[in-house]
């Protein structure tokens, strides 16, 4: 692995961000949401030059040829942007990470020792397009006490800058060092960004599985890793159809281009004959078009043949791979071979079935009729999300204050040494938990 170093005027950002981190670290609960009120009030104050600036993204990225996926992420109208704003408010409410004692234990008498959850430091945040992204992760960042270095794509940059600049002016508004939340706006930032392991604690990219990969083997900086969204919904031969038509169609066509929406259904053989045809109706009537397997494309001849690629494509578009399994252990082998450990669903009224479904599925998400598009942080109560996690190791799934925050020891005592508890006369520990 080659890290390369960065050069001076990152360097000094970074150091910057770090020790505004510092100083937000110990700063209040009520602080910290009056600078993210701050935050909403200052981005409502300024939405028309935000909005001038995405709209200025937008005309470059189709004259760019940006594809399609990747455009509708970028687009942020008014009603995006006051989503984003109402999402910043929910941050407010949300409960402070920062300084919950998790264990509080007396070792001896006058030896008492606490584990107090801290914010992690500083934190890079990499991703594609959404500038909505800028928003949510600042307000997490902020209340979780970090600092955070964002740098999105080439095709948001003046989005980015807009919105940034607005959360600066909230956070000088609050009182807050505005060097808590930094922007990068060039590609040649983000390789250098990576090898600034002395100042940040975290990188979190948000891309392709390849982009991911490549920013795992360029850092010695931890990685939170969110990479493809292939999910898949199964229905199963004890499923209700009008549930599962509904789940179906809210999973791909509601928006096409989310990590959450689906990119395979399997439909269980025994029921595929009757279940299959107002599946792919309702479907094709909400435009998607519908690849199929030679077991599907006996059903529905018309179907675009399936290639052994579709089961593991992302397509982020209107475009849905249908495959015929041959029950529930067939559907879960599918899914753990070609899933990305994102969100999958399930669509039975059989508890046992899907019982087995959620315990075998390895994915961060596993659903039972519902949608898969219900992965996402905003509706989970979080708030908002730095992105969803699909690593085994915790934090998994959609990360919000809780995976942004470590703990640390603290231990006090009155002069205790080792050796009074060690040897042939050693005093025992207590070991007495005390009321947190």
């Amino acid at each position: 692995m080659t890290v390369s170093s960065a050069p001076l005027p990152l360097v000094n950002l970074a150091q910057a961000t770090r020790q505004a981190a510092q100083g937000l670290a110990s700063t209040s609960t009520s602080v910290k949401n009056q600078a993210i009120e701050a935050i909403a009030q200052a981005l409502e104050d300024r939405q028309e030059d935000i909005l001038a600036a995405n709209q200025a993204d937008c005309q470059a990225a189709l004259a760019d040829g940006l594809a399609t996926p990747l455009y509708q992420r970028l687009k942020l109208d008014r009603v995006k942007l006051q989503g984003a704003i109402a999402g910043l408010r929910d941050v407010v409410r949300l409960p402070d990470p920062v300084g919950t004692v998790q264990l509080h234990r007396q070792l001896d008498e006058g030896l008492v020792l606490k584990r107090v959850t801290c914010p992690l430091g500083v934190l890079g945040v990499i991703f594609e397009s959404r500038p909505d992204a800028v928003m949510q992760i600042s307000a997490l960042a902020i209340k979780s006490g970090n600092g955070v270095i964002l740098k999105g794509g080439r095709e948001a940059v003046q989005s980015c800058t807009a919105l940034v600049a607005a959360i600066k002016q909230g956070l000088t508004r609050a009182g807050l060092d505005p060097a808590v939340v930094q922007l990068l706006t060039t590609r040649e930032e983000t390789q250098a960004l990576l090898a600034l392991d002395q100042y940040l604690d975290l990188i979190i990219p948000r891309g392709s599985n390849s982009f991911v990969q490549f920013v795992q083997n360029h850092t010695r900086i931890p990685v939170l890793g969110h990479a493809d969204g292939i999910c898949h919904l199964y229905v199963d031969r004890q499923a209700d159809l009008a549930k599962a038509i509904a789940i179906a169609v809210d999973a791909k066509a509601g928006y096409p281009s989310a990590c959450n929406a689906i990119e395979t259904l399997l439909v269980d053989a025994a029921i595929a004959d009757t279940a299959l045809p107002p599946l792919a109706t309702a479907l094709g009537q909400a435009g998607v078009e519908l690849r199929g397997d030679g077991a599907a494309r006996q059903i529905i001849p018309e179907l675009v043949p399936a290639t052994e690629a579709d089961w593991g494509t992302e397509y982020s578009d209107l475009i849905l791979a249908v495959k015929v399994v041959e029950g529930l252990a067939a559907a879960i082998a599918h899914i753990n071979t070609y899933g990305s450990r994102h969100t999958e669903a399930i669509v039975t009224e059989d508890s046992a079935a899907a019982a087995q479904f959620m315990d075998q599925v390895d994915a961060a998400g596993v659903y039972h009729n519902c949608s898969t598009r219900f992965a996402d942080g905003f509706r989970y109560g979080f708030g908002a999300e730095v992105g969803i996690s699909t690593q085994k190791m915790p934090p998994r799934g959609p990360v919000g204050l809780e995976g942004l925050v470590t703990y640390k020891y603290q231990l006090v005592g009155q002069g205790q040494v080792v050796a009074t508890y060690s040897g042939a006369q050693a005093k025992p520990f207590t070991h007495q938990d005390l009321p947190m």
